[in-house]
């Protein structure tokens, strides 16, 4: 415990130490007096000071072992304090937060009643970036028995706070899949036709698709049989996500949240990467499909076999929450020998990487063939700044708006002629809207469904 002058004791000392002192250079009997008064000054304040000691031992501070909070959201972190019996006690908290979350105030200052074992103070703040961090300490202070003195303790903790992305914006966009209420929003339902997963063994009817005749069991019965397939009730889905350096690129023209006053416009492509898996994750959900979770740089980092619940979707986000950019090359070699090992049913993988990159579009290209000959592979990308046709933009000021369009022009036609080399390994490429990326996500999603092409 640390001992520091308060407030009180210097207004003391200049009011009363400081006129005294000058009694000293005065003719007898001043000195003496100043001198006594003096020494009773000291002994009070000593005396103050050592009634101090040890005031913190009787307390215990104390915090969560993993506090979630939201990016962009205000919340609460709870601090509890146990205290012995006593006196009233007022104290001051500080709590040193990291940078990327704000708090409202620097210390805040509670009241503890002598007969309350148990207090609780919550701190407000409001988390600006999505990760992982760690609260190791916080620091108390409190009043001598007379004011003189501030004892200060810094107390040990253990914290972990766990930022999660924000899905604010996000469930406004795909509004109509939580309105899960009478006719409105998006249901699972028995999907009818032809499916893919075998049923059972029955006879010959004129009619059916000689496709579907069961040739073994016919020459054992002597009489035709037909193989009857399912519906597949209960689909796999995989976002593949890609965390190497590309995706560390900084996005432009996002628009800000109007009703929380948040701006994105600084978000990083991996971040809406994020936001989006679990936007999917949710729509999987409600579709009663296994979502799992792949993320990959120079290797896959982490895998998350699919599976539903509420308990999985926390084990997403848990997952996601604390994933940043590497600065590395992504690897798809590495990616598609993995998933072709650990998937062994068919399932749909959703790829969210940048392949504007002349190199890493061939390498994806190249290797991703060895997966889509089980799988339903749907490779998307965030469309590039200016990435549109020549002439879809009219406005045209200057020299420079030329030049500017005809990369963009460049950039697509190069994304288009990867979309063409795709289509013919059985992969299907769209470039993605920033503002609308969970949407076209869903879509993508809902479309597979409805044409039971998994």
């Amino acid at each position: 415990m640390k001992l520091v002058p308060g407030p009180r004791l210097l207004i003391w000392v200049a009011v009363v130490a400081v006129p005294l002192s000058a009694l000293l250079g005065l003719p007898p009997p001043a000195p003496l007096v100043a001198a006594v008064l003096l020494s009773a000054f000291a002994f009070v304040t000593l005396g103050d000071a050592f009634r101090s000691l040890g005031s913190l031992d009787g307390i215990d501070v104390s915090l969560p072992e993993v506090v979630r909070l939201t990016k962009d959201r205000d919340g609460e972190i709870v601090l509890r304090l146990k205290t012995a019996p006593g006196r009233d006690r007022e104290l001051r908290m500080a709590l040193p937060l990291p940078v990327e979350i704000r708090a409202r105030h620097a210390e805040m200052t509670i009241r503890v009643p002598h007969d309350q074992p148990l207090s609780v103070l919550a701190w407000p703040c409001r988390p600006l970036e999505r990760g992982s961090y760690s609260i190791d300490r916080c620091r108390v202070e409190g009043n001598s028995p007379l004011g003189f003195w501030l004892y200060r303790e810094a107390r040990p903790l253990a914290t972990e706070v766990r930022v999660y992305p924000n899905l604010w914006n996000e469930r406004k966009t795909v509004g109509a899949l939580f309105l899960n209420r009478g006719t409105f929003g998006i249901h699972a339902q028995r999907q009818v036709g032809k499916g893919r997963e075998f049923e059972k063994l029955r006879e010959y009817i004129p009619g059916d698709d000689f496709d579907d005749i069961h040739w073994k069991a016919t020459g054992k019965r002597g009489r035709p049989v037909t193989k009857v397939y399912q519906i597949e009730r209960t689909q796999e889905i995989y976002l593949v996500i890609d965390s190497s350096r590309l995706s560390e690129r900084r996005l432009a023209g996002i628009r800000q949240a109007d009703e929380e006053g948040v701006d994105v416009a600084a978000e990083t492509v991996l971040e809406r990467y994020v936001t989006a898996a679990l936007i999917m994750a949710l729509a999987a959900e409600q579709q009663g499909d296994l979502f799992g979770l792949v993320t990959y740089s120079d290797k896959v980092d982490r895998f998350v076999r699919a599976k539903s619940g509420k308990g999985h979707f926390q084990i997403c986000r848990d997952t996601l929450h604390s994933m940043q950019p590497r600065p590395v090359t992504p690897d798809f070699a590495e990616v598609a020998t993995f998933l072709r090992a650990r998937l062994r049913r068919r399932a749909l993988l959703v790829f969210l990487a940048e392949l504007d990159d002349p190199l890493l579009a061939e390498s994806f290209a190249r290797h991703v063939e060895l997966i889509a000959r089980q799988h339903l592979v749907l490779a998307n990308m965030l469309r590039p700044l200016g990435a549109r046709p020549l002439f879809s933009d009219p406005g045209v000021a200057g020299i420079d708006d030329v030049y500017r369009h005809l990369g963009g022009h460049y950039m697509w036609q190069k994304l288009r002629e990867l979309e063409n080399v795709l289509r013919r390994r059985g992969v299907q490429f769209m470039l993605l809207e920033n503002e609308k990326l969970s949407a076209q996500l869903v879509s993508q999603y809902l479309n597979v469904k409805r044409r039971q092409i998994l």
